[in-house]
């Protein structure tokens, strides 16, 4: 048995063991994390019930529209709530920011590549989240393949929230600064003096 398997699986024979009622009341699904089940006279749906009907069950279909359209889906948080925004809500408020054409421009360019960079991404992350579901849905899934699917997505993941914070860094060398100030405050930000 690999030595890493086997460390859980020791903790929990000593967990057991020092509180065997405990152990018996709560049964093993408790010790991994989740509320023991509900008897069939007191069940309520699980937050989950339903989602067993999704293409891909850990995507929503708002989430694979998102990924498809290349939207943030609030990637960008550190970026957008430190004062660095993003190039599309820049777009929506170009009037009340008083954009040049020049800006406007350099804005209209950055919104267009920032899609063509993450659009692929999230086609990618939607294919990977397809394969780790196909994987558990055939029974076809092993240690090996979980980890590689996992690691690819991630991967992916990782790619995709870079690019679209770097777009938010791109953002601040096109705005002033007193244009950045007034888009936190359109965004409803609260602002250090």
């Amino acid at each position: 048995m690999n030595l890493a398997h086997s460390v859980p699986l020791c903790l929990a024979s000593m967990i057991l063991a020092a509180h065997p009622a405990a152990a018996q009341h709560q049964g093993a699904e408790s010790m991994q994390g989740h509320p023991p089940a509900a008897s069939a006279t007191t069940a309520s749906p699980s937050p989950y019930a339903g989602m067993e009907q999704r293409r891909v069950k850990a995507l929503s279909d708002q989430q694979i529209a998102d990924l498809n359209a290349g939207h943030g889906m609030s990637l960008a948080l550190a970026a957008e709530l430190n004062g660095y925004p993003g190039p599309l809500h820049v777009l929506e408020l170009a009037d009340a920011l008083q954009l040049s054409d020049r800006q406007r421009s350099r804005t209209n360019m950055l919104v267009e590549v920032m899609k063509a960079e993450t659009i692929p991404i999230g086609k990618t992350i939607f294919s990977e989240e397809s394969t780790l579901d196909r994987l558990f849905s055939e029974r076809d899934v092993t240690r090996a393949s979980l980890d590689a699917a996992v690691a690819r997505i991630s991967a992916a993941q990782g790619q995709l929230r870079a690019s679209h914070l770097r777009y938010h860094l791109a953002m601040v060398e096109v705005l002033s600064p007193a244009q950045i100030a007034l888009y936190a405050k359109l965004r409803g930000y609260t602002v250090d003096p």
